[in-house]
């Protein structure tokens, strides 16, 4: 055995710690950035697309982070009642689509009954994606819908950004170590400060006005797309699971990529929904 050889790899990993992690998940944020993005530009049945494959792969890995088998009768369900949900946002029937979710709640209380397992996962599930998945069709689709979104993935991928930095360099107290040991209130305050530099930098570029507002807005939506990474990992620590999925390297599933927007979309939707409050920039 070439014992040199081995302490000098266990002293290059020790310099350098979050290297090879660091490298994997920018290598797959570069496979996937492009396909986003282009969905994002097109708009119309190319988001959509997008969000009903999202949809149906979040759908499946929600049913087994909650103890089921993500293709059984449960997951399919729950993934083709998101389906319809979207269709009928697509077409314009965003009210019709939210009243869909109340018949879709009773199949899958009567498939949990049915598979003797709680009833409670699979219709949270069935919230917690279909609102987020619904609240970005809408507002691609809606006045300013290109801005909107793209605002928004910057604000929460600028957050995850600041806070993985500043929790790495500056540590410090933890932020809610019963349920995720390695946040921390720095990694926090950096994730909001790189989220408000990035939404006025946005705003600057595209020549809007009320730079300040973008800025403090997008330190919100990254304060509130925090809280949907908190929760998702109080559910993983539940049913303790270290992953939603395997589907992207040096992330997990799609829900550990995307856990921050399924909380921040909603809350920029009821936003964009009640334009007299004059909440958003464009408003």
């Amino acid at each position: 055995m070439n014992f040199a050889a081995v302490n000098d790899a266990m002293a290059q990993s020790e310099a350098d710690p979050i290297s090879s992690p660091l490298q994997t998940r920018v290598l797959s944020a570069l496979v996937l950035l492009p396909v986003v993005l282009g969905a994002l530009y097109a708009g119309g049945l190319g988001f959509a697309l997008l969000l009903a494959l999202a949809a149906v792969l979040m759908a499946r890995e929600w049913d087994r982070l909650t103890g089921g088998a993500g293709s059984g009768r449960l997951g399919s369900a729950s993934a083709l009642g998101l389906l319809v949900v979207l269709a009928l946002g697509y077409y314009g029937h965003a009210g019709w689509a939210l009243l869909a979710l109340l018949p879709v709640v009773l199949i899958l209380a009567g498939l949990s009954r049915l598979d003797g397992r709680s009833m409670i996962w699979p219709v949270l599930g069935l919230f917690w994606l279909g609102l987020p998945c619904l609240a970005l069709l809408w507002l691609r689709m809606g006045d300013n819908g290109m801005l909107a979104v793209s605002w928004l993935f910057l604000a929460v991928w600028s957050c995850d950004t600041g806070a993985y930095f500043a929790g790495r360099s500056i540590g410090g107290p933890k932020l809610a170590p019963r349920i995720s040991p390695k946040k921390t209130w720095a990694g926090l305050l950096g994730g909001m400060f790189l989220a408000a530099a990035a939404s006025a930098l946005l705003a600057f570029a595209l020549e809007q006005k009320d730079v300040a507002q973008f800025a403090v807005l997008g330190a919100l939506l990254a304060l509130i797309s925090q809280c949907g990474d908190l929760a998702e990992s109080a559910l993983k620590r539940h049913f303790d699971v270290k992953d939603s999925g395997a589907l992207i390297p040096g992330h997990g599933g799609i829900l550990d990529r995307v856990d921050g927007v399924l909380l921040a979309a909603p809350a920029l939707a009821l936003a964009a929904a009640a334009p007299r409050l004059g909440i958003l920039p464009w408003q």
